[in-house]
Parts: structure tokens; C-alpha cells; sequence
């Protein structure tokens, strides 16, 4: 893909190092970010996914944003060691809240009491986030999550990235460009279309870069897994819902699962999940159960486990990996009129796995844009509203990631201005990222 639709990547490439990165399981974003800092696997820093079940507090939390979930030393507190001058802007990672780096911000909207959503973002320094902002404009929310996603999200990242580096002038600057993953996700990696998205993040990425070089920065790009084109959704906990090992109760706002009294469930990520088995005596039914469903490659228990990589108190009993044109749904109500509220909108806090539905509007919705205007309508009015337009119908979803790829053809990709090429293609471990920043800082482009 770099080499046919990214030009000014691949000159990166040409004047220094390309490769390939062995990534971590899963092959999803917070697993990865964690093992990319640290040099650690998610058994050894505790980032075993997305989000995972808390067994003290008796619920599933997704996306959390302390960095103090994040166990193992970082990239940065390793360079201070060696150089007390020694900074660094960590910018759009996750998590990306209560860092130990001496700038960092990510995205926090604001979450009014009265249920409505608004764009916000939240830095290290009191005042940053209004100063960018001002800036640059709104942080774009809504073109970085939600139906609405698009370029123009990276693009902002980009140059406030840019306006902090040339104020900070941090030592090592980590800076996360996020849309492409997620237009894969509703077009699938081989949609026509996805050629254009490349040039046109060449583009932004390549002026991010020269700016960079300009300044003497040695620069790195690297992508953190590799999407694949899936047509199968596989709803595991209404599986083991059919099997009496999940229930549910219902209020008003519909069914959810109640994980004090279930046996088993699951809480999927992409296209691996782990499965908490709550009651040990119906564990080799689950594993046997899962093993025969259509559309999972393999459940990992015990031994195979630890070798993933994953063995951790976060972790499931069990963990179970997609085919791979397959992955994992959180769905688990017995009918779309009992699913619950959150079903329908972007919550990704409130969700018991990851859904990239919320990037698509319900087809089944008649005159959307018209519904939408309304819906933000009400909005300015300050009345309450419900942007209830995602649709449950899971095979709308093209693109899923977090398998180990299929070579190297579909492995990560691995840029560094910092060196040069022997010719031949490189693969490192994504856990050796951490000493190949520190070698290219401390050590030179040699």
C-alpha cells in the first residue's frame, strides 16, 4: 500500500529503514500503544485490550484513559534516566490521561448532566487544551468518532502536533493519526475508495514529516496492525446466552447483562474476545461450545495463553480469536426491541465491548440528514435528545483487526528516516520499539 499509493512515505523509506513490526495480541489499539512505550507484552504491562472486566468493581470498562493502567517503564522515563534534560510529547495515545510525559492530551468531551455530548479535549497543562483550541478551532469530536469520521480529524491533530512541538521542543514526540483505521472499518481495506484516503494522508502525513526534518528531528512512522476485510459478525454472548451461562436483566432502558449471576460472557474486542468464565465447573462446556461456532479459529486456555502473551488477572479465562475474514460482536439481547438504549448511539464507555457500528448511520432510517438536523436542533434549544442512529445490524461492518497477519505482506509497517536500508526488509519486534527510539535519540542515525 505504501509503495503504490504513499509516495512521500515511501521516500521516507528510501533515505532510511523499512520493515515490518511483529505486533503484539491483540492487535488493537490500547494493547499496542502500551507495548510500543514500555517494550513490554500486555501479560507483562496489564493493557490486555481495549477493555476489559474489573472483577472488584463487578463491571466492564472500555477506553480508560490512565496512563497508570499502564504498568512497566515508559519510553520516556527511560530517557530521563540517561539524560535529565530529556522530554517528551505524548500526544492522541492511549491511554492518554495521568501520564508521566511532560506534555500529553487526548480526546475528553464534555459529558453534560442532562445526557447531551460535547467536543472537548483534555491536556496535561491548565490552559493548553484553550490555547489549541482558540488556535486551531473546536476540537473536531465528530469527525473523529461517529459516522462522521473523516480526515479533517487527523488533519487538526497534525498541526496542533505540530504548533507543540515547535513550543515544546520535546525530546521525543509520539503523535497518533487516527481516521484511516477507522474508515477501514466501515468500507473494508480493499474498498476503491481507500486508495484516495491513502494519498490523501500521505499528504497530511508527509507535511507533519518535512516539518519535522526541517527542524533536524530523525522521524519514525509506524501503523499498529494490519485491517482485514470480514463479512462474518459472531455474537458470542448471545451464544452463551442460548447456553444459560449469561443472564440478563431488564428495566426500562432494556436488557443487560448481569454479570453477577452469569456463569460466562464475554467482552470482545475486534476480533479477539476474552471470555470471563465466572463458575469454573462450566468451563470445558464453554471452551467446547465456542470451539464448535462457525467463524472462531481457536480458544486459547491455560498454557496457550501465556504464550499469547496474555496471561494477566485483566484477562479472561478463556480467549478467543476470529477467523479472519470474522470478528466479535458484544451483542447479547434476545431481540433488537429489547436491546438496550446505549445500543443505538455512540457510548463507548457504556458499551461491554467495542462497536464499530457507531461509525455507521442506520440505513433503515429514513431521511437521516434530515433527523439529524433535527436532533441538533433540540440540541441548541437545550432540550434533551437522543442521536439514536446507529444501526444493529453488525454485517454493515467491513473491516476488523487484532489477529497476528498472514505475513508479511500484512504486517504493520515499520518507516525510520533514522539509518539506512541494507537492501533487505526488516521485521522488529513490536516490543523492541522502545530501545530502537532510545538507540535513534541517543545514538545517531547510524
Amino acid at each position: 500500500m505504501v509503495e503504490r499509493h504513499a509516495p512521500r512515505l515511501k521516500a521516507l523509506s528510501e533515505g532510511g529503514r523499512f520493515g515490518s513490526l511483529d505486533t503484539v495480541v491483540p492487535a488493537v489499539t490500547m494493547p499496542v500503544h502500551a507495548s510500543l512505550m514500555t517494550g513490554l507484552s500486555p501479560s507483562e504491562h496489564g493493557v490486555i485490550a481495549n477493555g476489559w472486566f474489573d472483577r472488584g468493581s463487578n463491571e466492564v470498562r472500555m477506553w480508560q484513559q490512565s496512563e497508570r493502567l499502564v504498568k512497566g517503564e515508559k519510553v520516556w522515563e527511560a530517557g530521563r534516566k540517561r539524560d535529565s534534560e530529556f522530554t517528551c510529547l505524548k500526544y492522541f495515545w492511549w491511554p492518554g490521561m495521568a501520564s508521566t510525559a511532560d506534555v500529553f492530551g487526548n480526546v475528553r468531551p464534555v459529558y453534560y448532566v442532562d445526557g447531551r455530548k460535547g467536543p472537548d479535549m483534555y491536556m496535561s497543562r491548565p490552559g493548553l487544551a484553550e490555547e489549541l483550541q482558540e488556535k486551531f478551532g473546536t476540537f473536531p469530536l465528530f469527525k473523529f468518532w461517529g459516522p462522521g469520521v473523516d480526515i479533517s480529524s487527523s488533519q487538526w491533530i497534525a498541526d496542533s502536533a505540530r504548533y507543540l512541538f515547535d513550543n515544546e521542543r520535546p525530546t521525543l514526540s509520539l503523535i497518533y493519526l487516527t481516521h484511516l483505521d477507522y474508515r477501514q472499518q466501515t468500507h473494508g481495506p480493499e474498498d476503491p475508495s481507500f486508495e484516495n484516503e491513502i494519498k490523501a494522508f500521505d499528504d497530511l502525513a508527509g507535511d507533519l514529516i518535512d516539518h519535522f526534518r526541517s527542524q533536524g528531528a530523525e522521524v519514525m512512522v509506524v501503523s499498529g496492525y494490519h485491517m482485514n476485510e470480514v463479512k462474518t459478525p459472531v455474537h458470542l454472548n448471545r451464544i452463551l446466552r442460548g447456553e444459560g451461562w449469561l443472564q440478563v436483566l431488564k428495566n426500562d432502558a432494556g436488557e443487560l447483562i448481569d454479570y453477577g449471576c452469569s456463569d460466562a460472557f464475554a467482552v470482545p474486542n475486534h476480533q479477539v474476545a476474552h471470555v470471563y468464565v465466572m463458575n469454573p465447573e462450566v468451563k470445558p462446556a464453554v471452551k467446547e461450545k465456542l470451539s464448535s461456532v462457525s467463524g472462531i479459529a481457536s480458544v486459547l486456555d491455560g498454557e496457550e495463553i501465556r504464550i499469547a502473551g496474555l496471561e494477566h488477572p485483566n484477562s479472561g479465562e478463556l480467549v478467543v480469536m476470529a477467523e479472519k475474514n470474522a470478528w466479535f460482536t458484544y451483542y447479547y439481547w434476545s431481540s433488537d426491541g429489547n436491546a438496550p438504549d446505549f445500543a443505538r448511539t455512540v457510548a463507548i464507555h457504556d458499551k461491554p465491548g467495542y462497536d464499530p457500528c457507531e461509525m455507521i448511520v442506520d440505513p433503515e432510517i429514513a431521511f437521516p440528514r434530515l433527523k439529524i438536523a433535527w436532533k441538533l436542533f433540540q440540541k441548541v434549544l437545550g432540550f434533551r435528545y437522543t442521536m439514536d442512529f446507529v444501526p444493529l445490524d453488525a454485517s454493515l461492518v467491513k473491516g476488523s483487526h487484532g489477529l497476528k497477519p498472514d505475513g508479511r505482506d500484512e504486517s504493520p509497517v515499520f518507516i525510520s528516516s533514522a539509518g539506512s536500508s541494507s537492501g533487505e526488509h526488516e521485521t522488529i519486534l513490536m516490543t523492541e520499539m522502545k530501545e530502537e527510539m532510545l538507540r535513534v535519540i541517543f545514538e545517531g542515525s547510524q
